[in-house]
């Protein structure tokens, strides 16, 4: 089953200029500077502290701002829910309030500075927490907590007024949940259930119901956190302090979006490094989803693919439905790492057994054949005109008798078999009844884990509620969809924790030499010539074609001598960004009255369309390989990006391209080419010989340091084609296009 906090710090992204002589200042972090081992080459953090939150969910003392007991009030119910909550945590609770003497019976306060003692949190049922803030400070509160809306949710105005809390509040010293919160933190969970427990982090409240009733399933749930705008504590805070908790198995999220990119990255890799299961619902898949959830928290939701690459990097499961979210998590706090990875399908009926069967297959869990061995055992107890080899079919009856039990024993006792699932579509009392028990019995006695799919649309029946509820061991689920969900999480997150190694530990912190000739080619605001765009691909040791950059005809002559016919002719300028819609390509020519020709048709072509040229390039023409795209862009949330893809001049139509986040490693690089729809092509098709992927994988490392070096300055790389030869022979930049932040 999954099971020292370093502080109150939090992850302040922004990016730290690298100065001529190379020093990084470091960003402040959470109000302290931080050292320049904190910092990557481009003046990122690599590290991100936990901060304390131990005294906001467990409190000694809690101060209620605007505390109120007038019956028909808002802030009256919100007041007996704290009351209650500071009772069940042993808090002592203060009322504040200007012109009361008592709230609920409860001494009260005028203002915070009467307060007869220190507070842990304040909860503040004001309109504006604002002016607030700096009496909090005074009186050296750690925590508070927000409900008031109408902030950054609202538009351009509430933006504004948030931006000034939170400015206050960085000042403060004291740490905010909300604005635009609620109450959710503050609920009355189960006390009598045991086990891992699922730790709750929404920004939306009511999107956390499902997970919250999960209780009356008999799943523990530890703790909630709401956080609304997250003017200040955001969601990598929590999964930073709840990858630390020894009672949480696992995180569940809902978020409409990211405060800040590198944060949620560096928490999500400490709970990668812990083994502590993440699991997400992320809106903002589709244009409308993205619209919706900026205009609710007024965050940015940044461009998906990215979102969900970075999710992919740090381990992150991301699912789509709030049911979804409660079963993924539900099974991976509780369950034990399997001991295999196969997948056996037990039923009483051949068609559901093959019907789940071909689902599961095509989301991607193995499904191995037992042993002709396992199989001969099988029908010791099971017909012999039955399929046992997976699914195994047993008929119906002998789940009714002393059968049963040696069924599923033996199927759990092949060492192929990591999980067994038993599809039930209906009760069948009570042939139904005998079944469930014994696989909740065979449970209790193995390590392997079985899961129950009990789709009875009532779901009251007591082979239900009394026996498969009552089990910590049988993972039970209502739905075929969301079983094969959570099982295809189980297995991707073992496996990815085992071989996990955090980028962050091998991120590079000292600027390269390729860094000082990179930055003298720099123009800001401006795009690069392909011919300078070329060099920066030099200066960070990407290969290119042999080529010259000329300005009459006659040297044009003498440079495709050098170069070596037959050779490609393309007009070069700053502003040209797409040459072969302009027909200012000429490939494959093969003599110096074509070199001529092409160089006077190349330039009345560009005179014709106003292009200012630097020149004409005349270049190696290399002709056998396979395209690719390789190229940086710069996203709202996690700043440089590095995405690769088939490429040519059909990159837009073809839209097969990975995207990764950096830092990262080799394995991460190859694993891009992995995720490609034509990844076929790199190993050869047709007669074709394999691509050289080394060489592949290195230009994408070689572009990652640039994109990390020259992020403050580098806008976007494009570089297509990438022609990648033959296994051996290397990759060769064809083109390349630079803009300049």
């Amino acid at each position: 089953m999954l099971g020292s906090t370093h502080g109150t710090l939090t992850t302040d992204s922004r990016r730290a200029r690298v100065i001529a002589c190379g020093e990084q200042p470091g960003p402040a972090v959470h109000g302290r500077p931080a050292d320049v081992g904190d910092l990557d080459v481009g003046g990122r953090p690599l590290y991100a502290g936990v901060p304390d939150l131990d005294r906001f969910f467990r409190p000694e003392s809690v101060a209620v701002v605007g505390a109120s007991d007038t019956e028909g009030r808002p802030n009256t119910g919100i007041t007996r829910q704290i009351v209650a909550w500071a009772e069940r945590v042993g808090a002592r609770l203060h009322p504040v309030h200007p012109t009361r003497e008592t709230v609920f019976g409860i001494p009260c306060h005028r203002s915070v500075a009467e307060l007869p003692e220190q507070v842990d949190l304040a909860v503040l049922l004001i309109a504006d927490p604002l002016p607030v803030i700096s009496q909090l400070a005074d009186a050296k509160v750690r925590f508070a907590v927000a409900f008031a809306s109408g902030f950054a949710e609202t538009g351009e105005r509430g933006a504004l007024a948030q931006a000034r809390l939170a400015a206050a509040v960085g000042r403060s010293g004291l740490r905010l949940l909300g604005p635009n919160t609620n109450l959710n933190a503050f609920e009355e969970f189960r006390q009598d259930l045991t086990g891992p427990a699922i730790a709750l982090i929404t920004q939306s409240g009511h999107q956390g119901r499902p997970v919250f009733a999960a209780q009356q399933l008999g799943i523990r749930l530890s703790h909630w956190a709401p956080t609304g705008n997250e003017a200040d504590l955001e969601t990598a805070d929590f999964i930073s302090y709840f990858a630390e908790r020894p009672e949480v198995g696992a995180i569940a999220c809902y978020v409409e979006g990211l405060k800040d990119g590198r944060a949620f990255l560096l928490a999500a890799d400490r709970a990668a490094r812990r083994g502590v299961p993440v699991v997400a619902v992320k809106v903002g898949r589709t244009e409308t989803g993205a619209r919706t959830a900026a205009t609710h928290t007024g965050k940015l939701t940044g461009a998906d693919t990215v979102v969900d690459a970075a999710m992919r990097q740090y381990g992150v499961i991301r699912v789509d439905a709030l049911d979804e979210l409660q079963d993924a998590a539900a099974l991976l706090a509780r369950a034990r790492a399997p001991r295999a990875e196969g997948v056996v399908v037990y039923s009483i009926s051949g068609g559901t057994g093959a019907h789940f069967a071909d689902l599961a297959t095509e989301a991607g869990l193995r499904l191995p054949s037992l042993s002709p061995a396992r199989q001969a055992a099988l029908h010791e107890w099971i017909p012999p005109y039955l399929s046992v080899a997976n699914p195994v079919d047993n008929g119906g009856h002998p789940v009714g008798d002393w059968r049963g039990r040696k069924i599923i024993d033996a199927i759990l006792d092949d060492p192929e078999v990591g999980v067994l699932v038993c599809p039930v579509t209906g009760p069948f009392p009570p042939l139904s009844d005998r079944l469930v028990q014994d696989l909740v019995d065979a449970a209790e006695h193995t390590d392997k884990l079985v899961c129950v799919v009990w789709g009875s649309p009532v779901g009251t029946e007591p082979a239900y509620r009394d026996v498969l509820l009552g089990s910590s061991r049988v993972a039970t689920f209502r739905t075929v969809g969301n079983c094969i969900t959570a099982l295809r999480a189980y297995f991707d997150h073992h496996r990815f924790v085992r071989a996990y190694r955090s980028p962050f530990d091998e991120a590079p912190r000292t600027l390269s030499p390729s860094y000082r000739k990179a930055q003298a080619l720099m123009r800001p605001g401006q795009q690069l010539s392909e011919h300078a765009a070329k060099q920066l691909l030099r200066a960070y040791g990407i290969r290119v074609p042999r080529e010259q950059l000329v300005t009459s005809a006659a040297a044009a002559v003498r440079a495709a001598g050098l170069v070596g016919y037959p050779v490609v002719m393309k007009a070069s300028g700053a502003r040209i960004a797409h040459k072969t819609e302009l027909g200012l390509v000429k490939v494959n020519l093969t003599s110096a009255s074509q070199v001529r020709d092409a160089y006077r048709e190349l330039t009345d072509i560009a005179r014709y369309e106003e292009v200012a040229l630097d020149g004409v390039l005349v270049c190696q023409m290399v002709e056998r390989g396979v395209e690719m795209v390789v190229g940086v862009t710069q996203d709202e949330l996690f700043g440089p990006t590095v995405t690769v893809g088939l490429g040519g001049v059909l990159v837009e139509v073809l839209r097969d391209a990975a995207v990764r986040v950096p830092p990262f490693g080799e394995d991460a690089a190859r694993s891009m080419l992995a995720e490609l729809r034509g990844r076929a092509l790199l190993d050869g098709v047709r007669g074709r010989p394999p691509a050289d992927l080394d060489a592949l994988v290195e230009v994408v490392l070689r572009v990652q340091r640039m994109a990390m070096e020259l992020g403050d300055v580098l806008s976007e790389l494009d570089i297509n084609p990438l022609m990648v030869l033959e296994r051996g022979q290397g990759a060769v930049a064809l083109d390349a296009l630079a803009v300049c932040r």
